[in-house]
């Protein structure tokens, strides 16, 4: 089942159950998928491209809930700790801290990467394939530590 279509019966769904925090979550989610096709000129997104609007939403959420953590307003984090509860249900399942480790060991040795000088060439060879599915920010930190 594509996502648009999983959201769509998931939305349904949350408007039977009178679920306003989930139905708000899931049309935002729609929308901005709904405008990169149109950014794109498609009718229906790739697989990577939702993949990558739903990562940026996740990020966006994570980034204001340190924000909202920082200033004391529990009551906004609350409500974007929902929204996050919410928008892992439509993620990839994650790696684990083994496996991205793994996978950096791999393509460090894949591209013969030695010194920090490569950290570039190993990031752009790494995140297509944890895409989604780790965190860049822990990935960065990985590959700094094993190109010393």
């Amino acid at each position: 089942m594509s996502l648009l279509n999983q959201l769509n019966d998931d939305m349904k769904q949350a408007m039977r159950d009178k679920d306003k925090e989930k139905l708000s979550v899931i049309r935002m989610v729609k929308a901005s998928l709904q405008n990169e096709a149109i950014h794109l000129g498609v009718d229906t997104l790739k697989e990577e491209d939702e993949l990558t609007i739903l990562s940026r939403e996740l990020k966006q959420r994570n980034d204001s809930l340190k924000e909202f953590t920082n200033a004391g307003r529990d009551d906004l984090v609350e409500k974007i700790e929902k929204e996050i509860e919410i928008l892992q249900v439509y993620m990839p399942k994650q790696l684990s801290e083994e496996e991205i480790e793994d996978i950096v060991l791999d393509t460090i040795n894949e591209v013969n990467a030695n010194s920090k000088k490569d950290f570039g060439k190993v990031m752009g060879a790494i995140m297509p394939k944890v895409k989604g599915k780790a965190d860049g920010a822990f990935v960065q930190k990985l590959v700094q530590k094993h190109l010393q």
